[in-house]
């Protein structure tokens, strides 16, 4: 994402709001400068603390009470908690250690506090002999980008650091797979599951569609008949709990006794979710599905959940080598090629093959052995995600748009689609937002202000790259010197 020079403001609003803008985008370089000036004096408190405490004796019990002692002094200071001030220096000391180029480039007041946050998070994984390399490499992508962007690109860039492959991590990382409550407050705690991201994505996924069928049946039964309330008669399950089944039943049948056919259901989609969640685990079936009219489960038990995948051809045929271009989970970062191969075996729908450039990675073409769509086809390929600058929706929940609308002569064709969100395709209709598509599926959007956003499809890893030739090319290797000549056996003249 990019934004050209402010041109000359349509109206003396659009001056009004540049002139806002200039004045925000100023404070964000300030408060930016600051943050990292801060940042940097909280990294040499803890380097003092540490080596004071090489003085006394090397242990890290030395070393935390060292720290500890530092942070005390600062949060007095500032009326804070020591235990937040020692975690900031922590924190402050690893972005100078290891994030130098990250650190000078906040610094300046390029880069925001999520940015920097978004680079440390994707670059600690790696070994720190290979961090370095990462700065560099993470505040040159960083540029134009928004948080959301940034970070899936920064895990593909990490992952082709890495001295190991994403596969034997995710082995050792399967293992520490688990359920754990955490207490909370007025009766209520969280469930804690530790899964493959395949696998929480899936889950959580279903829910989301399984919710807004719930959402939607009540909305439709609701207007067919406002005095039987939102339920359409489903009765007790108006709060979208079983009765009489699993744990909790009690309660639930003791609300169910009192229960009337006019409750309304009133719930957010984040409760329905969990409501969802508690009665899939406890009974097996989703007995919150108002649709169910028998003793199995309804429509809302068909649903699977939808996940879009990227599986580079070479990373399938050479797995060892998935560090250099590793499957995507989009909107989430890579996943191990096993995983990857596992779904592409396994799954019903049919893969798109996916033609790109070898030099750009730009998209050419799209194509597949089943009867498809192929225009919806190659545009979720090229976009993988919603055009609105920064957004990372991933495309397969998000709307077809043409940018030119078709009721005004707009094509049906992929120089006019793109892919928009629900709230961003909102946006673009009743504001005074603009868009218009160039070549190679590039948007420019316009703000009410006249600044003008550029917008790129996410390329490709290229199938070819290309190396720098080495200047100093080695030298010949070496042979016995040759015999000498006629003229080289005369003697020298006296």
């Amino acid at each position: 994402m990019s934004f050209d020079p402010v041109p000359t403001p349509p109206d003396e609003g659009a001056s009004a709001l540049s002139a806002v803008l200039v004045e925000v985008r100023g404070t964000d370089a300030e408060l930016a400068s600051a943050e990292a000036r801060r940042t940097r004096a909280l990294a040499r408190a803890g380097h003092l603390a540490l080596d004071a405490a090489v003085g006394v004796r090397a242990s890290a019990r030395a070393a935390e009470l060292a720290l500890r002692e530092v942070a005390s002094e600062i949060a007095a200071a500032s009326s804070l908690s020591d235990r937040s001030v020692q975690a900031q220096i922590g924190r402050a000391m690893t972005l100078a250690d290891d994030f130098p180029v990250t650190l000078d480039t906040w610094e300046a007041g390029t880069l925001t506090r999520t940015h920097v946050r978004v680079i440390v998070d994707a670059g600690l994984p790696l070994p720190p002999e290979r961090r370095h390399e990462f700065d560099v490499l993470a505040v040159a992508t960083a540029e134009g980008l928004s948080p959301g962007r940034l970070k899936a690109r920064l895990l593909a860039l990490a992952e082709s650091l890495q001295p190991t492959t994403l596969t034997e991590r995710h082995q050792r990382g399967r293992e520490t797979r688990c359920v754990r409550v955490v207490p909370g407050e007025d009766g209520m705690s969280d469930l804690i599951a530790t899964l493959p991201t395949v696998l929480a994505v899936g889950i959580y996924d279903r829910l989301v569609q399984q919710s807004a069928a719930i959402i939607d049946l009540r909305r439709d039964a609701g207007r067919g008949d406002a005095t039987t309330g939102e339920h359409g008669g489903c009765g007790d399950t108006s709060a979208g709990e079983p009765a009489g089944r699993g744990a909790g039943s009690d309660e639930r049948g003791d609300r169910s006794a009192t229960a009337t056919t006019t409750t309304r259901d009133t719930r957010t989609a984040d409760e329905v979710r969990a409501d969802i969640l508690a009665d899939l685990l406890l009974t097996a079936a989703p007995d919150a599905d108002p649709t169910r009219t028998d003793d199995g489960p309804g429509t809302l038990g068909a649903i699977r959940a939808r996940v879009q995948v990227v599986v580079p051809a070479l990373t399938m045929l050479r797995p060892g080598e998935e560090n250099s271009d590793p499957a995507d989970l989009v909107g989430h970062g890579p996943i191990d090629a096993p995983t990857a191969r596992a779904l592409a075996e396994v799954t019903p729908v049919p893969w798109d093959r996916v033609i790109t450039h070898p030099v750009t990675g730009a998209v050419l073409s799209t194509d597949t052995y089943q009867r498809t769509t192929a225009i919806d086809r190659h545009l979720r390929a090229r976009d993988r995600h919603c055009r609105w600058p920064g957004c990372v929706a991933p495309a397969v929940r998000c709307e077809v748009d043409h940018t030119h609308d078709w009721a005004l002569g707009g094509p049906t064709d992929i120089t006019n689609l793109a892919h928009l969100c629900q709230r961003h395709h909102t946006q673009k209709q009743f504001t005074r937002w603009t868009v218009q598509q160039l070549p190679a599926g590039i948007l420019e959007w316009t703000s009410p202000a006249g600044r003008v956003y550029i917008d790129e499809p996410l390329p490709y890893s290229p199938a070819v790259r290309f190396l720098p030739d080495d200047p100093t090319p080695p030298p010949p290797p070496a042979t016995d010197p040759p015999p000498p000549t006629d003229n080289e056996r005369q003697p020298a003249p006296l």
